[in-house]
């Protein structure tokens, strides 16, 4: 009887557990890094992200730098204005967020290598849910158009 109970409990309690859920995900499409010039003490990234679910970028790494910060840039009144956007950026479900040029951006400080095009740039995305991604970013110059594969996959 003592076995048949057990087996009874066991059922019972996996029927009431929780059911595992997917883990969220995050799609980057367009990554691209800009081209600096020999002994640049930075540079910048740009990618493009969608979350299936309400998610947050916290951190983005690469061996290629000593640091790496999210930033956003705006223009008031004539003047450039960049900061380190401390609790990383927000990433509403189902909405692209572009990280572009003369806005929100990976900024690449201490580069450890020349950042010249051609090359790649290796960047780990780190999310506050999705797990992290870890995609190639090509070098090319900023006024190379970009291309229409799906860089970073």
């Amino acid at each position: 009887m003592k076995p048949l109970f057990a087996v009874f409990a066991l059922t019972l309690a996996a029927g009431c557990a929780p059911a595992v859920q997917a883990s969220a995900a995050v799609a980057v499409t367009g990554a691209w890094c800009r081209a600096a010039p020999v002994g640049a003490l930075t540079g910048g990234c740009y990618l493009t992200l969608t979350a299936d679910a309400d998610d947050r970028l916290i951190s983005v790494a690469t061996p290629a730098a000593k640091r790496t910060e999210i930033h956003s840039m705006d223009m008031t009144g004539g003047v450039m204005r960049m900061r380190q956007l401390k609790d990383g950026l927000a990433l509403p479900a189902g909405k692209a967020v572009t990280l572009k040029p003369g806005a929100e951006h990976v900024m690449i400080i201490a580069p450890k290598k020349t950042l010249a095009a051609g090359g790649t740039v290796p960047l780990t995305l780190t999310f506050k849910t999705a797990p992290p991604k870890k995609i190639s970013a090509p070098i090319r110059d900023a006024a190379t158009p970009a291309t229409h594969h799906h860089e970073g996959h």
